[in-house]
């Protein structure tokens, strides 16, 4: 087999390794921009949308799968430091593609105290942003928005650590507020 034989053969599996971890074009989001709207059911098949948090900062966060390692540790954080969060008025909406069955054995297993949204189409996910395929498998990125009272995106996290993030978001709603 002659070399170029074989350069082109792992060119060609590199395209297609990088279509099985390609991410959806979707939306690119800025800070200053409109957050787009939903409406997705969460762990207790509850309609939330966005309008119903119109004049609050929310942290909508989104996150590969129920109850995997980084995901859990990212959920109880959020979940530990909830009430530093509500002192600062804002809310915390987790957001993945899982059904809202597995949503709700997610929350009563760790004691999450706030909404799961369950986005099963993955139609929430694209408009943010926020999904990846791997292959035929879709899933949402470990992304984060800060949703200020007028509606529009006041900081967006495409790099994010789920050890440390809560504690991010929360000195973050601070400087968005004046108060740091």
């Amino acid at each position: 087999m002659s070399i170029s034989v074989v350069r082109r053969a792992a060119a060609f599996i590199g395209i297609l390794i990088l279509g099985l971890f390609s991410a959806s074009a979707g939306a690119e989001l800025d800070v200053g921009d409109p957050a787009p709207a939903f409406d997705l059911p969460d762990q207790y098949q509850n309609p939330q949308r966005l309008s119903d948090y119109a004049g609050k900062w929310v942290v909508l966060y989104f996150y590969p799968k129920d109850d995997t390692p980084g995901c859990t540790k990212e959920a109880c954080n959020f979940r530990d430091d909830i009430f530093r969060i509500r002192e600062q008025g804002a809310e915390v909406l987790g957001v993945s593609l899982d059904s809202t069955d597995s949503h709700a054995q997610f929350a009563k297993k760790h004691g999450l105290p706030f909404p799961l949204l369950s986005d099963a189409d993955g139609k929430t996910a694209e408009a943010y942003g926020a999904m990846m395929g791997l292959g035929p498998v879709k899933f949402a990125k470990r992304h984060t928005f800060i949703i200020g009272p007028d509606g529009k995106l006041a900081r967006i996290y495409r790099d994010v650590d789920p050890k440390t993030h809560s504690t991010e978001v929360i000195a973050e709603l601070g400087r968005l507020q004046g108060k740091t």
